[in-house]
């Protein structure tokens, strides 16, 4: 892990997500926020940082809820994104720039901190999730929901990525919806009060419009696309995914797929 050049993979992310349109699939998933928001009992007027924040899904429920809300991403286009949104809604959230794995603020500035299917990329797991729990008071609340490896999400990242191989070494970002892992990633530093599996539903007329969907918007498979381009892999990678789309589906008139994520909530010690 310590000849991980954790920087460069950063770069590279950046240009991923800002690729495509994120905010069309944040849109779409918008009640995985909710639904944490909601899990983590977020107080009027307590401090909340949304870590990985990209449109703002998380920090705009907590702060309809009356909280003090905080996002930050190293995307500015997301960020914008998210300013947008809030403007309209006529929120009040603070949207900053900066990086997971050394936040910009001081210890124990937050009461609570979030993550919806964003902190979970981070290239250096156990540097950010020392983060997350540095920037949280003593007693405050960690709440994050993190696709599962064995999900949709979760096979549809091992199917790309034996395309499109990630760098060698890196531990896949799906981990963060593993039980286990949570708890080597945490140890003593935060005891989980609600480990929940949930079902997020992607809903589509055909396998193939979810895979068009997906490579049409949502950065990692577009530039996994991109990398492919023009050669007979591209072709065997779409039909990989329609194929990996069809046996997930649960749906007889159109293509319903429930993908598997954890929601987590946990004190801080």
């Amino acid at each position: 892990m310590t000849n991980i050049d954790f920087g460069a993979i950063k770069t590279r992310q950046q240009k991923v997500w800002s690729s495509g349109s994120y905010g069309a699939v944040a849109a779409l998933i918008h009640p995985m926020a909710e639904y944490l928001v909601d899990a983590a009992d977020l107080a009027p007027g307590s401090r909340i940082l949304d870590v990985a924040t990209g449109t703002g899904n998380a920090a705009l429920a907590a702060a309809r809820c009356g909280a003090r809300v905080t996002g930050i991403d190293y995307v500015p286009a997301l960020l914008e994104r998210g300013r947008a949104r809030a403007a309209a809604e006529g929120l009040a959230v603070d949207f900053a720039e900066g990086d997971a794995e050394a936040l910009p603020y001081e210890d124990d500035a937050f009461d609570t901190v979030l993550s919806v299917v964003g902190v979970m990329f981070a290239p250096d797991q156990e540097t950010a999730a020392a983060e997350l729990v540095r920037v949280c008071r003593p007693g405050g609340t960690i709440g994050l929901a993190s696709w599962t490896p064995d999900g949709f999400i979760g096979e549809l990242f091992k199917t790309v990525g034996r395309h499109v191989p990630p760098p060698a070494g890196l531990r896949p970002p799906p981990l963060w919806g593993d039980e286990e892992r949570l708890q080597e990633l945490f140890g003593p530093a935060v005891t989980w009060l609600r480990v929940t599996r949930r079902d997020f539903v992607f809903r589509f007329a055909t396998p193939e419009a979810l895979v068009d969907y997906f490579r049409t918007h949502y950065g990692p498979t577009l530039k996994a696309f991109e990398a492919v381009a023009d050669s007979p892999a591209e072709k065997q990678l779409y039909a990989d995914l329609v194929d990996l789309a069809a046996r997930h589906s649960t749906g007889d008139a159109y293509c319903r797929i429930p993908s598997s994520y954890l929601e987590a909530v946990g004190t801080t010690a």
